[in-house]
């Protein structure tokens, strides 16, 4: 299971694949959390499409393209897989970036295990304040680097103060 970029190649049919007939996939006429047997380009077994519109928090809408090669999948377990499957990328992407796993120094075994040990410690954490102050973790991370950078200039203005006033 994976989404499609609305530009992604396909084919309505076996035989349109064959001749080599594809078309966008937002072009396909399809109807929303409708399912539809499609042909990827460069795939060589059918594969289901389901498209999902969504307003976004602007009030503007967005459109999921999903593909499957479950075949026997319906639009709703589709849609619920891909939910579940979209946290597990959030993890990921905190876990990398707000809690610095992949920035390990380490060489051995065991620095390597802490490294990994204390990275999923302050996910945890991360996940306890998020819990408490409704904020996600780039903007708790934001805001941490915001009170950094006015602690550090307000320093350097005091600095700055006693190297002009001697």
């Amino acid at each position: 299971m994976f989404p499609l970029k609305a530009n992604r190649k396909v084919a309505l049919s076996q035989e349109d694949k064959l001749a080599g007939r594809y078309q966008s996939v937002s072009s396909v006429e399809c109807e929303e959390n409708a399912l539809k047997t499609i042909w990827l380009e460069g795939v060589e077994f059918p594969l289901l499409l389901c498209k999902q519109v969504f307003t976004n928090k602007d009030g503007s809408q967005g459109v999921l393209y999903l593909t499957t090669s479950d075949t026997a999948l319906s639009s709703c377990a589709l849609s619920t897989i891909y939910q579940k499957r979209w946290k597990i990328e959030e993890y990921h992407k905190s876990v990398k970036s707000n809690a610095s796993l992949a920035k390990s120094p380490t060489k051995t075994v065991r620095t390597q295990s802490n490294h990994i040990f204390a990275c999923l410690w302050a996910y945890v954490k991360l996940e306890s304040i998020r819990l408490k102050s409704h904020l996600n973790h780039f903007a708790m991370k934001g805001r941490i680097y915001k009170a950094a950078l006015v602690s550090a200039y307000r320093e350097l203005q005091i600095l700055k103060r006693e190297t002009t006033a001697a």
